[in-house]
């Protein structure tokens, strides 16, 4: 090999690093490898925190980890045998990548690649190893992205190059949240002209949902959610109605029946609450009514309905990431953002510094942010 081919070296820099369940992040400094073949080595500009890490923080998960997996960045450098990207590239880093040739990827029925699907271990895909390290101790991955540091290696298939003039702090939502809302939406339930959608929880997901919706023409979106304060942001995605089932004297799903006469053509689940699922099922119409689930729970994950709802003429659909091929699909969702199609600074409800990150979890976990960008140091 000639020796003027530039080698990557290790990289230290600054992470938040979690050491265990519920703990605040501790910013301190970490080694990143070289990328290895078919990865590359990205410099984290944004990154925004999403309620999976939040939960995932706060579970029995594995520790020490880098958290984050909705970001933007510019590639600074590549590892053997990659073509598809160059050092300066803008991408998108995604939780679940697209090999583009198992048979999933092959399929176009589906978005769940079988070599780089969710990873759920710590690691990387390519070898079960971790590309972090303290005082030559791993640190784990998370999702195979773990952006809460400032440069993070990814495989080339859980990224996305995406053009150079949109701006990385706002299109870093576009990596999951925004998007899986609107695929759930478009992809997933297929809204059609006309329709009632009901929502359950008003988050990043939900509002992502709403704004599909109102794009594709639904008549009445209502939304369902305890917290009051979200009434009024609601209204700006396309909620039509806001129930707080706080205030209600009977059954939310009995609500939403009388109200849409009969039941909701589309409902969707964004809260990761399974006892919603059914509420959800409960409240879509006979014959066709449709209920995706979207929200990730964190306890009780087995799903319990009465049979009678599917003899009616029912559908319960799960989705992730909104059904999009990730590679494939998320630069035309730029696209439509760059072209005024689609909101996403709305979302942004706070921006902080990279050393406040921990601020980032408290705002989430006291309901106070929809979505809170977190900027590198330049």
């Amino acid at each position: 090999m000639s020796s003027s081919i530039k080698q990557p070296n290790v990289i230290t820099c600054k992470a938040a690093v979690a050491w265990g369940a519920g703990e605040a992040l501790v910013m301190q400094e970490v080694e990143v490898s070289p990328p290895h073949p078919q990865e590359i080595r990205i410099k984290v500009v944004t990154t925004s925190l999403c309620r999976s890490d939040l939960s995932a923080l706060d579970s029995h998960a594995i520790f020490p980890r880098i958290f984050g997996h909705e970001a933007s960045g510019i590639v600074e450098s590549i590892g053997e045998g990659v073509t598809e990207f160059q050092e300066g590239d803008h991408v998108l880093t995604v939780f679940t990548g697209e090999c583009k040739t198992c048979r999933q990827c092959m399929s176009g029925k589906s978005n769940i690649c079988q070599v780089l699907g969710l990873e759920r271990r710590g690691v990387m895909h390519s070898d079960q190893g971790t590309r972090f390290s303290i005082n030559g101790k791993p640190v784990y991955h998370y999702c195979a992205v773990s952006s809460f540091s400032e440069y993070t290696v990814v495989h080339t298939g859980c990224a996305v190059k995406v053009s150079s003039a949109a701006p990385l702090e706002k299109i870093c939502l576009l990596s999951c949240g925004l998007a899986a809302g609107l695929g759930a939406a478009w992809n997933v339930a297929d809204i059609s002209k006309g329709s009632t959608v009901v929502i359950f929880g008003l988050g990043t997901v939900g509002l992502s949902v709403a704004q599909g919706a109102r794009i594709r023409g639904a008549s009445q979106i209502i939304g369902v959610d305890t917290n009051p304060e979200k009434c009024d942001k609601a209204k700006d995605f396309g909620i039509t109605e806001f129930i707080n089932p706080n205030d209600c004297n009977e059954p939310i799903q009995q609500v939403i029946k009388r109200i849409t006469d009969g039941g909701a053509d589309y409902s969707f689940e964004c809260i990761g609450d399974t006892g919603m699922i059914t509420t959800a099922l409960q409240s879509c119409c006979d014959g066709w009514g449709l209920t995706v689930t979207l929200g990730v729970p964190k306890v009780k994950p087995e799903v319990s309905a009465h049979y009678g709802l599917f003899l009616s003429g029912r559908t319960l659909k799960g989705s992730l990431f909104g059904g999009w091929k990730p590679k494939s699909d998320l630069p035309s969702l730029v696209d439509m953002y760059m072209n005024k199609e689609i909101q996403i600074d709305e979302f942004i409800t706070h921006n902080l510094p990279f050393e406040e990150i921990n601020k980032a979890f408290e705002l989430m976990r006291e309901g106070k942010c929809l979505r809170c960008v977190i900027h590198m140091p330049k």
